[in-house]
Protein backbone atom coordinates (compact mmCIF):
# COMPACT_ATOMS: atom_id res chain seq x y z
CA UNK A 1 0.00 0.00 0.00
CA UNK A 2 3.16 2.37 0.44
CA UNK A 3 4.39 3.76 -2.60
CA UNK A 4 7.72 6.29 -3.41
CA UNK A 5 7.62 8.23 -6.34
CA UNK A 6 10.77 10.36 -7.65
CA UNK A 7 9.94 12.99 -9.95
CA UNK A 8 12.20 16.73 -11.50
CA UNK A 9 15.10 14.85 -13.25
CA UNK A 10 16.08 15.79 -16.51
CA UNK A 11 18.94 17.37 -18.74
CA UNK A 12 21.02 20.57 -17.17
CA UNK A 13 23.92 22.65 -18.14
CA UNK A 14 27.02 22.40 -15.95
CA UNK A 15 25.91 25.09 -13.65
CA UNK A 16 22.63 24.83 -14.12
CA UNK A 17 19.92 23.62 -11.05
CA UNK A 18 16.95 21.32 -10.64
CA UNK A 19 14.78 20.19 -7.94
CA UNK A 20 13.79 16.11 -7.85
CA UNK A 21 10.52 16.00 -5.11
CA UNK A 22 9.92 12.78 -3.50
CA UNK A 23 6.30 11.62 -2.96
CA UNK A 24 5.35 8.99 -0.31
CA UNK A 25 1.65 7.65 -0.49
CA UNK A 26 -0.46 4.93 0.73
CA UNK A 27 -0.67 3.49 4.41
CA UNK A 28 1.88 5.70 6.19
CA UNK A 29 1.30 6.12 9.64
CA UNK A 30 5.10 8.03 10.35
CA UNK A 31 7.88 8.41 8.06
CA UNK A 32 10.98 8.09 10.01
CA UNK A 33 13.38 9.37 7.76
CA UNK A 34 14.32 10.19 3.66
CA UNK A 35 16.98 10.48 1.76
CA UNK A 36 18.06 10.23 -1.75
CA UNK A 37 20.70 7.87 -3.34
CA UNK A 38 22.28 8.18 -6.73
CA UNK A 39 23.67 5.45 -9.05
CA UNK A 40 26.04 6.36 -12.27
CA UNK A 41 26.11 4.10 -15.10
CA UNK A 42 28.70 1.17 -13.86
CA UNK A 43 28.86 2.51 -10.58
CA UNK A 44 27.31 1.41 -7.01
CA UNK A 45 24.52 3.09 -5.82
CA UNK A 46 25.92 5.82 -2.93
CA UNK A 47 24.16 8.04 -0.47
CA UNK A 48 23.23 11.74 -1.68
CA UNK A 49 21.48 12.66 1.46
CA UNK A 50 19.72 12.25 4.07
CA UNK A 51 17.07 13.69 6.81
CA UNK A 52 16.03 12.30 10.14
CA UNK A 53 14.91 13.07 13.31
CA UNK A 54 15.68 16.77 12.58
CA UNK A 55 18.81 16.76 11.51
CA UNK A 56 20.33 16.50 7.98
CA UNK A 57 23.76 15.08 6.08
CA UNK A 58 24.96 15.41 3.00
CA UNK A 59 27.53 13.55 0.99
CA UNK A 60 31.28 15.13 0.90
CA UNK A 61 30.57 15.37 -2.74
CA UNK A 62 27.40 17.56 -2.71
CA UNK A 63 28.01 19.71 0.08
CA UNK A 64 27.11 23.09 -0.25
CA UNK A 65 25.12 22.57 -3.71
CA UNK A 66 22.43 20.38 -2.78
CA UNK A 67 19.91 20.93 0.03
CA UNK A 68 18.00 18.60 1.48
CA UNK A 69 13.79 19.40 2.56
CA UNK A 70 11.02 17.84 3.66
CA UNK A 71 7.36 19.21 3.49
CA UNK A 72 5.88 16.47 6.24
CA UNK A 73 2.24 17.61 5.63
CA UNK A 74 2.53 16.07 2.00
CA UNK A 75 4.82 13.48 2.71
CA UNK A 76 7.04 15.27 -0.04
CA UNK A 77 10.88 15.28 0.12
CA UNK A 78 12.69 17.58 -2.06
CA UNK A 79 16.34 17.56 -3.43
CA UNK A 80 17.31 21.16 -4.73
CA UNK A 81 20.79 20.71 -6.37
CA UNK A 82 22.21 23.74 -7.51
CA UNK A 83 25.94 24.35 -9.44
CA UNK A 84 25.74 21.15 -11.02
CA UNK A 85 28.74 19.14 -12.51
CA UNK A 86 28.75 16.54 -15.21
CA UNK A 87 29.79 13.63 -12.30
CA UNK A 88 26.42 14.62 -10.83
CA UNK A 89 24.64 12.68 -13.61
CA UNK A 90 22.99 9.46 -11.96
CA UNK A 91 19.85 8.27 -11.66
CA UNK A 92 18.56 9.39 -8.50
CA UNK A 93 16.63 7.00 -6.13
CA UNK A 94 14.01 8.16 -2.86
CA UNK A 95 14.55 6.04 0.15
CA UNK A 96 12.21 6.66 3.01
CA UNK A 97 11.52 4.82 5.91
CA UNK A 98 7.61 4.10 6.94
CA UNK A 99 6.22 2.82 9.69
CA UNK A 100 2.54 1.57 8.59
CA UNK A 101 0.90 1.75 12.06
CA UNK A 102 1.56 1.95 15.84
CA UNK A 103 4.18 -0.40 16.16
CA UNK A 104 6.69 2.01 14.75
CA UNK A 105 8.30 -0.76 12.60
CA UNK A 106 9.58 1.09 10.32
CA UNK A 107 10.14 -0.25 6.56
CA UNK A 108 12.17 1.01 3.94
CA UNK A 109 10.77 1.53 0.47
CA UNK A 110 12.44 2.64 -2.76
CA UNK A 111 11.29 4.76 -5.77
CA UNK A 112 11.91 3.75 -9.18
CA UNK A 113 14.30 6.48 -9.94
CA UNK A 114 14.92 9.48 -11.98
CA UNK A 115 17.21 9.85 -14.45
CA UNK A 116 19.74 13.21 -13.74
CA UNK A 117 21.98 14.19 -16.53
CA UNK A 118 24.60 17.23 -16.43
CA UNK A 119 26.00 17.62 -19.97
CA UNK A 120 26.85 20.70 -22.29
Amino acid sequence: QVQVAESGGGLVQPGGSLRLSCVASGSIFSINYMGWYRQAPGKQRELVAVTSGGNTNYADSVKGRFTISRDTAKNTMYLQMNSLKPEDTAVYYCNAGISRDATYNVYSYWGQGTQVTVSS
